[in-house]
């Protein structure tokens, strides 16, 4: 083993282990572990660092993924998919459409390991289930005691009930089973609407289509609003947007350009509102319709910081508004659009969504711009309207603050006791968000 360090991709969290190893077995888990408890130190297996907490830091061994990726079983009765735990969801989706599968739902970026994604409590938009989470069927752990454990339906369904949210606590996923559905095509309708506009119609849309995103630029009344809608398409048959289309929206306007301008503005911050209007009319009305994934994923090259909250979807759009009511009362100067997404209910513990249906406000600013203000000045309000916050997404709450907003996080602390009574999995981060 050899050290090096370790450092997140917003360059905003970072540690320096002692120990790095690259385990290609579940048995290499195992011996990592168990080294470590007997030491009386810690472990962590990393993944991509998409995370903007320090959720996966590790203190004293760190063990990377690379060399427990892909798919090892394909269900088609069952219609699960199994996959090694340090595969990147992205090398999953493209194994999935050579299988002509796909997973229901999932997140605009796909760089996360199923591991990291799914501990962090990753989620879509819309749909019956939103979160990667939602969507696993089983999974396999090694625990704090070096026992490896296999969770299902079937087999150890209380650790299943718990673990799809893991926040990395309660062992080293080793192998998560998802549930998929045949491939499907999605049409895509983005269009720029105004702030008024497309709050008024937002409920109706969310109803008419499977999966919403608006983005509102700080500063203007611009909205860019996203509406995906399942059709009976057939793979092969859908449309989507030509090379030169996909490069100049995609690529050219939302990183290029966009990069471009968030450089300006941290320079002259007194250009933003300019810069946001501007911004805000960069991006054209286009339709087009290509497999689920493929709509779902975009390339985000633009390095930045977020913070992110689940309010109850019923004071959703008014915990919005009264966002943009103090935003507009500061002076801070925002570059970056707030994104707003929805989630159905689920039944996963530490799921940001766990029984309500919930409204999702992400605010960002660029990696090298300080987030307190911004950040600090509105997650008060968002606590106060019962606000969750992402897990792998900056905030400022401890266990005490966390606990009334999960009715089952005794649950979850429970687990945690039986699966790694010695906290061989801790680092600061989880010792604020769960306690010792």
């Amino acid at each position: 083993m050899t050290a090096t360090c370790w450092r997140n991709w917003s360059g905003l969290e970072e540690a320096a282990p002692r120990e790095v190893a690259t385990p290609a077995s579940v048995e290499a888990v195992v011996e990592a572990v168990r080294h470590a408890r007997e030491a009386g130190t810690t472990v962590k297996m990393t993944g991509t660092g998409h995370s903007f907490t320090a959720i996966a830091a590790p203190e004293h061994t760190m063990l990377r993924p690379d060399a427990m990726r892909g798919v090892v079983e394909v269900d088609r009765q069952a219609m699960t998919v199994t996959a090694r735990a340090g595969t990147p969801l992205k090398d999953l989706n493209l194994a999935l459409e050579r299988l002509g599968l796909s997973l229901h739902n999932m997140g605009d970026i796909a760089e996360q390991t199923l591991a990291g994604a799914t501990s962090t409590g990753t989620h879509g938009t819309g749909g019956t289930a939103a979160g990667l989470s939602a969507q696993l069927a089983g999974l396999e752990l090694v625990t704090g005691t070096g026992e490896v454990l296999r969770a299902s339906a079937e087999e150890n369904a209380d650790v299943l009930d718990v673990a799809r949210v893991g926040l990395g606590a309660l062992g080293i996923l080793t192998s998560l089973s998802f549930h998929v559905e045949p491939l499907f095509v999605v049409e895509a309708h983005e269009q720029p609407m105004t702030w008024d506009a497309a709050l008024a119609s937002y409920d109706e849309m969310v109803a008419a289509a499977h999966h919403v995103d608006m983005y509102w630029f700080p500063h203007t009344d611009a909205m860019v609003v996203k509406q995906n809608v399942r059709t009976d398409l057939e793979p092969g048959e859908q449309e989507p947007p030509s090379r030169l289309a996909a490069w100049w929206e995609d690529e050219l306007v939302a990183n290029t350009v966009f990069g471009a301008l968030c450089r300006v503005g941290s320079r002259s911050p007194g250009l933003v509102p300019r810069i946001n209007r501007v911004a805000g009319r960069a991006l054209s009305d286009r339709r087009y319709s290509d497999l689920a994934h493929r709509v779902f994923v975009s390339p985000r090259r633009v390095r930045f910081r977020e913070m992110e909250y689940a309010v109850p979807r019923e004071v959703g759009l008014d915990v919005l508004r009264e966002c943009r009511r103090v935003i507009e009362a500061s002076d801070w100067r925002i570059a970056f659009p707030v994104e707003v997404r929805t989630a159905p209910a689920d039944d996963v513990p530490l799921s940001t969504s766990h029984g309500r249906d919930s409204l999702y406000l992400a605010f960002h600013v660029p990696a090298d711009t300080d987030h307190r203000p911004y950040f600090g000045g509105l997650e008060p309000l968002l606590r106060e309207a019962g606000g969750r916050p992402h897990w792998g997404k900056v905030h400022t709450r401890a266990a005490a603050d966390l606990a009334p907003v999960y009715d089952r996080f005794d649950d979850f602390l429970a687990m945690r006791d039986r699966l790694d009574p010695d906290r061989v999995f801790a680092n600061p981060y989880l010792r604020r968000v769960l306690g010792v």
